[in-house]
């Protein structure tokens, strides 16, 4: 499926990591191959193909898409994981959990739906999808 170079690049892609710190306020999306830690305020969805760790200052309004997860912060929207979900005793969500496996520490809360052992999915980041190829346009005579 990959060539080696290829390869290479997803695998140096996803052992970035990411960190928004506690103070910092991010209005939009953020998508990444890597791991990312958030202690500050993100207005937008966060995605990524690794793992995402909320923290206990963090305040998240959209939805949280990862490969793992770890929250300990606030987080209003759908939070979503192919895999493992764990939330921290400190963690308050407000909306639905879509997860394989879920660990709840006593003391956190979540108001919503949860849904569990759902399949593999592919999460897909904007940078690799592909591009629509489009019929060249006719020329008028």
């Amino acid at each position: 499926m990959f060539n080696n170079k290829d390869q290479k690049v997803v695998e140096e892609l996803s052992n970035s990591s990411n960190i928004i710190g506690k103070g910092t306020s991010v209005n939009g999306n953020i998508e990444t191959f890597g791991n990312v830690r958030i202690e500050g305020k993100v207005v937008g969805n966060v995605t990524t193909k690794s793992k995402a760790v909320l923290g206990h200052s963090c305040n998240v309004e959209g939805n949280l898409l990862a490969q793992n997860a770890e929250i300990e912060g606030h987080i209003k929207g759908t939070v979503e994981c192919t895999e493992l979900l764990v939330l921290k005793p400190t963690a308050v969500i407000d909306g639905d959990i879509v997860t394989n496996k879920l660990v709840v520490e006593s003391g956190a809360s979540f108001n919503g739906g949860c849904k569990m052992g759902s399949g593999n999915k592919e999460i897909a980041i904007s940078s690799e999808r592909t591009e629509r190829k489009h019929k060249p346009l006719l020329k008028a005579e």
